[in-house]
């Protein structure tokens, strides 16, 4: 058994609550509702309550509840034990990846979709790193640095989801990546020295592939175009492209064609104006070395 204590069947909580330690943008979305009915149904119909249910996939009971009840997000590997062991046929397992969407705040789950569509995926940043260069050490810390403050759970699950979105990272999945960020975001030591060390370490390693980019903005430039702030441009099979803003936990997609264009156009002046991606990490080699 994972966690917890035997679950009442009757126990059900209304669609709709906010997530522990979430706010309204963060309530239970429909497709986690949707998939604890179905899981539910197909676990009536096997005639199991939730502690014999449990005991055959390896999870508590009351585990169990909240999965039924959308309250947590079903990791891939329960949904394709709970199909197989429940004769369920593929309907629990054709929703992983809409489930797996719902580990994002409210927000990002656009972007999310974007992110792991793209062909090309191009970023600024001037506050923090990039969530799919952070360590899980740094995005933990992040998380406890919320406020309002986020239940364990939920810093948990969102530590999870964001590491799941680094498999884009793998080269042989062909896209392209570029990671300009400012200079300060480099000399922030969120989270102690051990866990600075540590996520400069880990940009450094991804640098390093072929299939990405990473450069500095140094602090001393006279000129900047970057200036408006932190943005992200995800780039389709299609060649169609698409811009991504997020501030203070809000997110907005950019799709009108001149905008995105002279985000497009903003982004290849930021580049020229960066340090290349070679000496860029001989700056973070650098940083690490006077440490």
């Amino acid at each position: 058994m994972r966690d917890g204590h035997e679950c009442d069947e009757n126990d059900e909580e209304p669609p709709g609550r906010p997530a522990p330690g979430g706010s309204p943008a963060d309530q239970i979305p429909g497709i986690l509702r949707a998939f604890g009915r179905q899981l539910k149904r197909f676990r009536l119909r096997a005639g199991l309550d939730r502690p014999a249910f449990g005991a055959l996939v390896g999870y508590a009971p009351k585990t169990i509840a909240a999965y039924e009840q959308g309250r947590r997000v079903p990791p891939p590997a329960f949904i394709d034990l709970a199909d197989e062991v429940l004769d369920a046929g593929g309907v629990l397992g054709e929703l992983k990846e809409e489930v797996a969407q719902a580990q994002y705040p409210a927000f990002f789950r656009s972007a999310a979709k974007l992110e792991a569509e793209a062909v090309e995926l191009q970023s600024y940043d001037t506050h923090m790193v990039k969530g799919l260069l952070q360590t899980e050490s740094h995005t933990r810390a992040l998380l406890r640095m919320r406020r309002p403050l986020l239940a364990d759970e939920v810093i948990e699950e969102r530590v999870a989801a964001r590491l799941a979105r680094q498999r884009v990272l793998v080269p042989a999945n062909g896209t392209l990546f570029s990671f300009v960020m400012e200079e300060s975001v480099l000399l922030r030591r969120l989270g102690g020295d051990q866990v600075w060390r540590g996520q400069l370490e880990q940009i450094l390693s991804v640098g390093q592939q072929r299939n990405v980019e990473v450069q500095v903005m140094p602090l001393d430039r006279e000129d900047n175009a970057g200036v408006d702030g932190s943005f992200t441009l995800y780039t389709r099979a299609s060649g169609e492209q698409v811009g991504y803003l997020e501030a203070q936990g809000r997110g907005s997609l950019v799709t009108d064609r001149e905008e995105v264009r002279v985000l497009a156009v903003r982004y290849g002046i930021i580049r020229a104006q960066a340090l290349a991606p070679r000496e860029s990490l001989a700056y973070i080699e650098k940083l690490l070395g006077a440490a």
